[in-house]
């Protein structure tokens, strides 16, 4: 009939032999013959190790990284999207410009002594309202004694966009 050590579990004391045949109900009287088991002190883990420490932080570094990464590329895109608004108002304020007078604003300032715009607005990428490129219309053959006017505006930062593109080419 085999034996069985039965450990702290159990109804029974810890270090008592239950027999586990078909009569499991008798216990031996007292305890086996043995050396008792010195005790272990356990030593208390009430903290971190430092491998712990060192993977969250490192984990802390990372999604930190992520997270200024999506800010910086945020902060980019709201600048692009400035810039494609503020280009596709002065270019709508030059057509309307055209449509009125039959030719091209003289300078970008005209645009706003006549009214169509209310400033010039600052290229968000140089932070300056000064570097507009402007594309000067071509001579007209059917009205010669008009003056060459603005017919395009462009962005004056050397920058690159996110697509790749520069943003003087938009």
């Amino acid at each position: 009939m085999p034996v069985r050590r039965c450990g702290s579990a159990g109804p029974w004391p810890a270090g008592t032999i239950r027999h586990s045949g078909p009569s499991s109900q008798h216990w031996l009287a007292g305890r086996v013959a043995t050396r008792p088991k010195p005790r272990r002190r356990r030593l208390r883990c009430d903290g971190f190790t430092l491998i712990e420490l060192m993977i969250v932080m490192a984990l802390i570094v990372v999604l930190a990284s992520i997270g200024l990464y999506v800010q910086a590329n945020s902060q980019t895109r709201a600048r692009e999207a400035v810039l494609k608004e503020d280009l596709f108002r002065m270019r709508d304020a030059i057509d309307q410009y055209y449509a009125d007078k039959n030719m091209y604003p003289a300078s970008l300032d005209a645009l706003v002594t006549d009214k169509y715009l209310r400033a010039i607005p600052v290229d968000p990428f140089t932070n300056s309202a000064e570097t507009w490129q402007t594309t000067m219309s071509e001579l007209d053959p059917g009205n010669p004694s008009a003056q060459p006017g603005i017919y395009d505006v462009k962005s004056g930062s050397d920058r690159t966009s996110m697509d790749g593109t520069q943003y003087s080419s938009w």
